[in-house]
């Protein structure tokens, strides 16, 4: 027998072992324990499943052509085929074992089995089969197109083969109609978390395709902690050190930008919720700020536009009538003067009241107008009725405008009738009630007659104290060179702002107070606190500021940065460039392994008197202050080693922030300084990754 025929007899023969194997892991597989090494074997399927497509492919083609001499190289083009498909099919049914389930696995598995099964069935029996081998050998054909397109589900998304001839309207949501979870939050974890974690792929038992999933959590518990960020698996997750085996994404997949990563934070610091929408947050909120940056305050009307001649015959000198924005059908309505008002005049709007959504009659009088003709404006939005001295006689109809969301009643004689007229109006969400005279009673039962409604009473200063908003902190750069301006406000211009430079705490006693804008010199980390009499202390507001200092005649680390983390290699801290508050920008070089050691070489002239790190602290992406510091000053070829207090570990997690190490250096000739700073061997007990190895990022060193 030739070495080509035994080759033949070879591959017929392990096609067997291939089907046996493949009978064993669709009965028992579930059941089966799959050793690491054979784990590995299975993860080979994407990297192979490429040679039988393309083999079996071609042998249908080559089979099809029907001569003798293109059937023989089908022939054994198929049985090629069959064997690697043999070997995909094994490969694919061990992987299955994993993290992976649902209907596009459940589709893709049997496709795979059928198209190794028919490979044999062709190869065995294709003298028997001449009459219909076009006919099985296109079967074949669709049965490997298909396994793919439900394997490429699987990889990359739903109709991901589709994709590109797919037409996505892109949706323009308006900011009253926004929702934090659903178009915040949703669609950071679509195109960077469920690829990992949906129907057929469970990594970590973990589902974020539906909310019960992502309610639910995986193998590790809930993963969303609400209202406790530092807690949660998933901040603590997206925050690991890019190489960890459990930061998410994986490296290999698109990582989250800055403004995502502060999303999901400042959504899961809010309370995680599923249905807020994004106007209930407060203004202040960081959330709040992302949002409105994201969405259009130009809401979409769908009504057509009322004719342009007839808003000109109703604008005049009392009334001005005019488009939300420009191009909107929807119509503003506000009057002026309440000496001219007619209210007779308010029955010409009825010509455009399916046009009209805000209508302004604030300081009108209206004791003696009928508004009940406000109940066929079903598109009206809001209402503004400030001190126009109506009583509950003029909120009745109101309930009928289901539209109605916003409605001002401030300074207006309502009493108790006028409480039970407005419990009704439950579609409304935003409800002012200013210098109401009602009491606290009132107030409670109108609260929990409309609990998503948010009610502003105006301030009622009853004895209770209220906290100050932390002052705002405005400069120009993070890092300067000769001089920077620092200026202290508050929205409450009579407040006393207290402030430091040494890093201390803020009082309301020995503190310098805040009277003119801050001229810098130095490094410094600002501090401040806003005090007012009757008021609490605001909470603090801090930065750090970084003055650029000596450049060195030369430097050189002993050990390098980690491959990640790397940034421009030693230059990064000789640059004057401040790295931004995010260790996966690029601006940071990172140490785990190793200590940052590094040796820098001074010009004759220079003669620095201290020495800044520049660091970058994280508790929750294991990066800490270093465990400790050693600063070594040479002269002449000797070394002496500065005395300095070890590091002040800390004691929770905190949020991401800039961190400083300042040292003062000893008087005296130096022509060389070794800074050594070593990463925390093992992470305290009271953090979740307790035992593991911490980091240390430095973006910056300053010799002065």
């Amino acid at each position: 027998m030739s070495r080509f025929s035994r080759s033949i007899s070879w591959l017929e023969n392990l096609l067997f072992f291939w089907c046996g194997l493949t009978l064993i892991l669709l009965i028992g597989g579930e059941s089966l324990a799959v050793p690491a090494w054979l784990q590995v074997a299975g993860r080979l399927h994407p990297l192979i499943l490429h040679f039988p497509i393309v083999l079996l492919i071609m042998a249908v083609v080559l089979l099809w052509l029907g001569e003798d001499q293109w059937e023989k190289m089908g022939r054994i083009i198929l049985l090629i085929g069959a064997n690697f498909a043999g070997i995909t099919v094994v490969a694919g049914l061990i992987l299955a074992t994993e993290d992976y389930e649902g209907e596009a696995l459940s589709w893709h598995k049997w496709l795979g089995v059928l198209s190794l099964g028919f490979s044999v069935l062709i190869y065995f029996f294709i003298k028997k089969l001449q009459n219909s081998l076009r006919l099985i050998g296109s079967l074949l054909a669709i049965m490997l197109l298909l396994t793919g397109h439900f394997g490429a589900n699987l990889t990359h998304g739903e109709d991901f083969l589709l994709a590109p001839l797919l037409t996505k309207e892109v949706k323009t949501v308006a900011l009253e109609d926004a929702e934090v979870f659903r178009d915040l939050v949703q669609p950071i974890f679509e195109t960077k978390c469920i690829s990992c974690h949906k129907e057929g792929k469970i990594k970590g038992e973990l589902r974020m395709d539906h909310l019960e999933g992502i309610q639910k959590g995986g193998k590790s518990g809930p993963f969303i902690l609400a209202g406790n960020p530092d807690q949660s698996l998933l901040i603590q997750r997206i925050h690991l050190p890019l190489e960890n085996e459990e930061h998410m994404p994986p490296k290999n997949k698109l990582q989250l930008t800055d403004d995502e990563l502060d999303i999901l934070r400042f959504w899961v610091a809010s309370g995680a919720s599923f249905e807020q929408k994004v106007l209930e947050l407060s203004q202040e909120e960081p959330l709040f700020q992302l949002a409105s940056n994201r969405f259009s305050t130009e809401k979409a009307y769908t009504f057509e536009a009322a004719d342009s001649d007839q808003i000109e015959k109703l604008n005049n000198f009392f009334r001005k009538v005019k488009p939300v924005f420009p191009g909107s059908p929807a119509l503003e309505v506000a009057y002026f003067g309440s000496s001219t008002f007619d209210p007779n005049a308010l029955s010409d709007l009825k010509k455009v009241k399916d046009q009209v959504v805000k209508i302004n009659l604030n300081r009108m009088p209206l004791e003696e107008v009928d508004l009940s003709f406000l109940s066929d404006f079903q598109n009206l939005e809001e209402i503004q009725l400030n001190f126009t001295g109506i009583t509950s006689a003029h909120l009745k109809g109101l309930s009928k405008i289901k539209s109605l969301r916003s409605l001002a009643v401030s300074g207006n004689p309502l009493g108790e009738s006028g409480m039970e007229e407005l419990k009704n109006l439950t579609q409304v969400k935003r409800l002012y009630l200013w210098q109401s005279g009602l009491s606290a009673d009132a107030k409670n039962g109108l609260k929990k007659s409309l609990p998503n409604t948010q009610i502003d009473f105006g301030f009622d200063d009853q004895g209770i104290i209220y906290p100050l908003n932390p002052p705002k902190i405005d400069f120009e750069e993070v890092m300067f060179k000769e001089k920077a301006e620092v200026k202290l406000s508050h929205p409450i211009r009579t407040v006393e702002i207290r402030y430091t430079l040494d890093g201390s705490e803020p009082d309301s006693i020995r503190s310098p107070v805040y009277s003119q804008p801050i001229a810098l010199t130095k490094t410094a980390q600002i501090r401040a606190k806003a005090f007012a009499q009757g008021w609490i202390g605001s909470e603090e507001s801090k930065t750090l500021l970084f003055k650029e200092g000596l450049k060195p005649l030369s430097y050189k680390l002993a050990n390098e940065p980690h491959n990640r983390y790397k940034a421009k290699g030693a230059t990064s801290l000789f640059d004057g460039v401040k790295g931004k508050a995010n260790h996966t920008s690029g601006d940071w070089l990172g140490f785990t392994d190793s200590p940052m050691e590094i040796e820098i070489f001074l010009e004759n002239n220079q003669k620095p008197k201290s020495v800044e790190l520049s660091l970058l602290l994280h508790e929750g992406a294991y990066i800490f202050p270093p465990e400790s510091v050693e600063i070594w000053t040479g002269s002449a070829g000797k070394w002496s080693k500065v005395e300095i207090p070890a590091p002040i570990p800390p004691t929770k997690i905190e949020e991401v922030r800039f961190g400083l190490l300042a040292y003062s250096l000893p008087e005296g000739s130096i022509d060389q300084l070794r800074v050594r700073l070593k990463p925390i061997a093992s992470l305290p007990k009271w953090h979740p990754g307790a035992g593991a190895k911490g980091w240390v990022f430095v973006d910056e060193i300053v010799l002065y």
